[in-house]
């Protein structure tokens, strides 16, 4: 798909893709399945049909020649403090649309993938973005079911153990609510909405349900190993 001109009521994506991570380094181009994972996003966003152009932000001028010959659009490099704490996703989306509005682009739509959960495909992103305009939410973020409940967490203090939820104190498993987990791949938002709460989880917000082998969220060299054992499982 050819980049289109940014125009209003167009729908812009975005991979944040930093060059520094604190527990897996270079993740977003480590390999995966025999291609970086950034390609994994890239990928499946261009195959959707449902963005009118996408990007990749980064301030990393490797991950940027990555992402280009991949076929995203990488129009400016982010300032590099954007790419450290306490500053998050929510901060480089503002600067992407506050960047491409200055050149005169704006977007009614944000479609937000991650690269660090890949084996979301394509057809998540046409379902994800459906949702989102038949709900009428200003923000969905995808989201899969917790591996492990949530209500029976513990803390320890000292040495001394208590609960959480003490409600749920000696709940069967089938007693205990179901809990989901954001998973990083898909956030659709609008993007007055956003720029207004500046936030990707303010009310409305409505859930894509994603299943768990589509669902690894890479931060560790463990994850990337989960998420070649489900990718060969396909």
């Amino acid at each position: 798909m050819a980049p289109l001109a940014g125009k209003k009521g167009s729908v812009l994506g975005m991979i944040p893709a930093k060059g520094g991570s604190r527990r897996l380094a270079r993740k977003n181009i480590l390999p995966l399945g025999g291609k970086p994972l950034l390609q994994w996003a890239v990928d499946a966003a261009l195959a959707s049909g449902v963005l009118d152009r996408l990007i990749v932000s980064t301030e990393d001028e490797e991950i940027a020649g990555v992402a280009r010959e991949l076929g995203a659009e990488v129009p400016f490099l982010r300032p590099a403090h954007l790419a450290k704490d306490p500053y998050g996703v929510v901060d480089v989306g503002l600067h992407a649309l506050a960047a491409l509005k200055e050149a005169g682009q704006s977007y009614a739509t944000l479609v937000i993938l991650l690269p660090t959960c890949p084996l979301r495909t394509a057809e998540d992103i046409v379902n994800a973005y459906r949702q989102f305009n038949e709900t009428g939410a200003e923000s969905l973020m995808s989201v899969a079911l917790c591996g492990h409940t949530p209500f029976t967490a513990l803390k320890l203090e000292g040495d001394r153990l208590t609960y959480w939820f003490p409600e749920y104190l000696g709940a069967k498993p089938g007693g205990l609510p179901p809990a989901y987990r954001p998973n990083g791949a898909i956030h659709v938002l609008n993007v007055a909405a956003f720029e207004r709460n500046k936030s990707y989880t303010a009310q409305p917000l409505t859930g894509y349900l994603m299943p768990p082998e589509r669902s690894v969220d890479v931060d560790t060299s463990q994850d990337l190993a989960l998420a070649e054992v489900m990718l060969a499982g396909r």
